[in-house]
């Protein structure tokens, strides 16, 4: 556009045309001749044939480059596709995992409470109570954890058994404290 409106001024029509070269890649020593040749030939059909051609390049050019962005908007498509399974495929694994933990804490208690329940009917009930509360609490453990109020539940039961601790200590020395001097019998 430049060189056809300043054609009456050559040396601006060199500086833009050397602008445009510029930005071109090095031409091939088959590439100049071809351009001598048809320069000293001085032919309009030649001229406009060269031109034609260089018209169709460029369509094809950008064919392909449209080509080529579609295909790399169908890629990112897919791509974000293929993250989302992966995240929806994590967050099923997580799940299974979970599910798993919970029945082996529901078989873990199930069992304790059968042997509880045996144990309190061929052994004694101090035995089989405790049994029994502990497949109660082993299968109320993921329910537990999973619950918001976990580190209530966790904290307020450390507190307990911090207490009984605390209770069990002041007694024993209280009982030692209290008692008779006798002398050690042989």
């Amino acid at each position: 556009v430049a060189i056809e409106r300043n054609a009456d001024k050559p040396a601006v029509v060199t500086a833009e045309a050397k602008l445009g070269q510029a930005y071109l890649a090095k031409p091939s020593e088959g590439d100049i001749a071809f351009a001598l040749a048809r320069a000293s030939a001085a032919d309009p059909a030649a001229y406009a044939k060269q031109a034609e051609y260089g018209k169709r390049l460029l369509a094809a050019v950008d064919s392909k480059w449209a080509r080529l962005e579609a295909d790399q908007k169908e890629a990112l498509r897919v791509s974000s596709l293929k993250d989302q399974r992966i995240v929806e495929l994590t967050k099923q694994i997580e799940r299974v995992k979970a599910e798993a933990s919970r029945n082996i804490w529901t078989m873990t208690g199930a069992g304790l409470v059968v042997i509880g329940g045996l144990a309190c009917a061929f052994a004694s009930v101090r035995i089989g109570i405790p049994l029994l509360l502990a497949g109660a609490f082993a299968g109320a453990v993921p329910f537990i954890v999973d619950s918001p109020y976990f580190a209530y539940i966790a904290g307020s039961s450390l507190a307990l058994a911090a207490g009984l601790g605390i209770y069990w200590l002041w007694d024993r020395v209280r009982d030692s404290a209290n008692a008779p001097n006798e002398p050690p019998q042989k």
